[in-house]
């Protein structure tokens, strides 16, 4: 190129840009599209705020030899990388390329990810990683392999120090899922996104089962049996739109606070509706979603696997304008107890507030943690520990409202005042106790029981007073394990007015490299 001017030399570079952002051929990207799938590019073009986009190593090519992988060197090597804003806010993002190699991970690829993880980490930006490709690539054997490592290795260096989002916009096998199961929040789409460690051929080959792709390893599996999948989207754009609104709650990165919004929403607004929401059973079940959404900010509630776990609701919310996670049991599914999906689930979702400096509000309608053979053989011991474990960990602002039941061992696991809730509030429906009227009962006067002619008659006496006794809020605020028992409707207001009070607290923690949590 010897003597050609700098007009020459621009055309040449527009040139291979050009060729860049055409990587993949027409007839690839015509059936991306026929899938009901967007484009590497026209996915990031959808998530980012427009124009904000700066590609990196847009001319990277792979420099492999073997199975003729040498005379195919197409530009970005089958990953998109750069920087941009959405809403306003930076973010890191690597996009992969389903049309350029299928979108299989090699050398190049994985370091072109390797660099834009290592900015995000420096510049305390969210890294999103939109995920669409076949694994590691066959032709470059164990440097790919090694490659995954490095990634894997980063994400659990950045993790809890800036927020990792996964989305899973196509197959996601092998080696390849353990990155997005590291992250933070793993987002997919019905019937176009599937995970598997071994897919259903190498199933049937090893097991003798058969299995579908959607049944193995689709969106609904993960997000209603194995707890992978935090949310479920119906399309692309969709799930895109959820992973813009799941950031607007979330801090750039651990050491700052999640943005403040304008709020429409009068902080003094009384919740009426809640005082005729708990039924005048404590057997009857209600929907502690109806609590949630008419106390937090419009009543919106971004919910954390909504599908999975689901004694137990967790979420992301606003009051007066400032984001906070949500827990609460929930009495319309399993009487709202605790068992090992539930516990595993507000446990993740605990830490995550708490490494994003996030506030907690607990909901406590619990009457204990599920019985049974294959609970206690599941290790609910060590789950329920887990969530326990979390909330003991936790050093965000930490509020607990009990709204109805809040029995044994799962009351105080519930972000009770003894292990560090800093401020407890009951409704006048609370009942603090070791365990129901009836189980209570049973225990404490079983000998008499046994030899009265009456009873049943006696039982249900001794129920009632058992009832009159303990159902109720007052012995636990007269040992201050409550700090105050309030009007329903006041939930709102107090929630605010204790959230602004304890905003700014801070807790030194003991040297250690980490607790061994109760994996």
């Amino acid at each position: 190129m010897a003597g050609h001017s700098i007009q020459d030399k621009i055309e040449d570079l527009n040139k291979k840009k050009q060729e860049a952002q055409h990587a993949g051929s027409k007839r690839s990207v015509e059936r991306q599209h026929s899938q009901g799938k967007m484009t590497a590019r026209e996915r990031i073009d959808y998530l980012v705020d427009e124009g904000s986009f700066q590609e990196l190593d847009m001319l990277a090519r792979h420099r492999a030899h073997g199975m003729g992988i040498e005379k195919n060197r197409p530009y970005t090597d089958g990953v998109i990388t750069g920087f941009g804003i959405i809403e306003g806010r930076k973010v890191c993002v690597f996009s992969q390329d389903f049309t350029v190699f299928g979108g299989a991970l090699g050398e190049v690829f994985a370091e072109k990810i390797h660099k834009i993880m290592d900015l995000a980490a420096s510049m305390g930006v969210p890294m999103i990683g939109l995920n669409d490709g076949a694994g590691a690539r066959i032709q470059e054997g164990v440097v790919s392999l090694a490659s995954y490592g490095k990634i894997f290795h980063r994400n659990v260096r950045n993790s809890g120090v800036i927020p990792q989002i996964s989305v899973i916009l196509g197959p996601c096998a092998g080696g390849a899922v353990y990155s997005p199961a590291m992250t933070d929040f793993i987002f997919m789409v019905h019937e176009t996104s599937h995970m598997f460690i071994t897919g259903p051929d190498v199933v049937k080959t090893v097991t003798g089962e058969e299995v579908t792709l959607e049944e193995l390893g689709g969106a609904m599996s993960h997000a209603t049996k194995s707890g992978v999948a935090t949310f479920v989207s119906a399309d692309e754009k969709a799930c895109l739109d959820e992973v813009k609104y799941l950031l607007s709650f979330l801090p750039a990165n651990n050491l700052e606070e999640s943005p403040v919004v304008e709020c429409d929403d009068d902080p003094e607004r009384l919740c009426p509706e809640l005082i005729d929401l708990i039924p005048n059973s404590s057997n009857i079940p209600y929907d502690m979603r109806k609590v949630v959404s008419s106390v937090v900010d419009d009543g919106d509630l971004l919910e954390y696997f909504p599908n999975w776990g689901t004694s137990l609701i967790c979420g992301f919310a606003r009051l007066n304008g400032r984001a906070v996670g949500i827990v609460g049991n929930q009495p319309q599914v399993l009487a709202g107890v605790l068992n090992i999906e539930s516990s595993e689930k507000g446990a993740r979702f605990v830490r995550t507030c708490d490494s994003f400096n996030i506030p907690l509000i607990t909901f406590v309608d619990v009457p204990g943690f599920m019985p049974g053979t294959d609970q206690e053989y599941g290790g609910i011991i060590r789950h329920g520990a887990k969530l326990l474990y979390s909330y003991c960990e936790a050093t965000v602002p930490r509020i607990q409202v009990i709204t109805r039941k809040a029995y044994g061992g799962a009351y105080v696991v519930m972000d009770s005042k003894s292990i560090g809730s800093d401020l407890a509030y009951a409704w006048p429906s609370a009942e603090l106790a070791v365990m129901g009227p009836q189980g209570a009962v049973e225990i404490v006067h079983r000998r008499e029981l046994s030899d009265a002619a009456d009873a049943d008659e006696q039982r249900a006496k001794l129920v009632d007073e058992y009832t009159e006794k303990f159902s109720n809020p007052y012995l636990a605020a007269e040992r201050g394990f409550i700090d105050d028992v309030i009007d329903p409707k006041d939930t709102r207001k107090v929630l605010i007015k204790s959230l602004e009070m304890i905003s700014t607290k801070r807790e030194e923690l003991p040297r250690r490299k980490h607790g061994n949590m109760p994996l």
